[in-house]
């Protein structure tokens, strides 16, 4: 069924707020936010920036003080959002001390 036959929308997705909700949660799993990006002890794991109505994010496939390989992603509803906490944590979860 769609939204339609039950008559409501969806609210509105609001970048910012996401953004701000975001940054939150990402704290919460223990990370550290310098420059726009999320760090465990040195190591970029994760970024996020508004851009327009979506909400860009990345994660980094391996942790790497050096340079670390982005996998960028378009988040246009909150749903996305709690999607890419989960894999973040999921990853968080995987990777050990030896991988950073």
């Amino acid at each position: 069924m769609s939204d339609e036959d039950w008559g409501f929308a969806l609210p509105a997705f609001k970048p910012e707020d996401a953004l701000q909700r975001l940054r939150r949660d990402l704290r919460a799993l223990g990370l550290t936010e310098r420059e726009g990006r999320f760090e465990r002890r040195g190591s970029a794991i994760a970024r996020a920036a508004v851009d327009g109505a979506v909400l860009t994010v990345a994660i980094v496939k391996r942790p790497s003080r050096t340079s670390p390989e982005w996998m960028t992603k378009a988040l246009k509803e909150s749903a996305q959002v709690r999607d890419f906490v989960a894999l973040v944590k999921k990853n968080l979860a995987g990777w050990s001390d030896s991988d950073e």
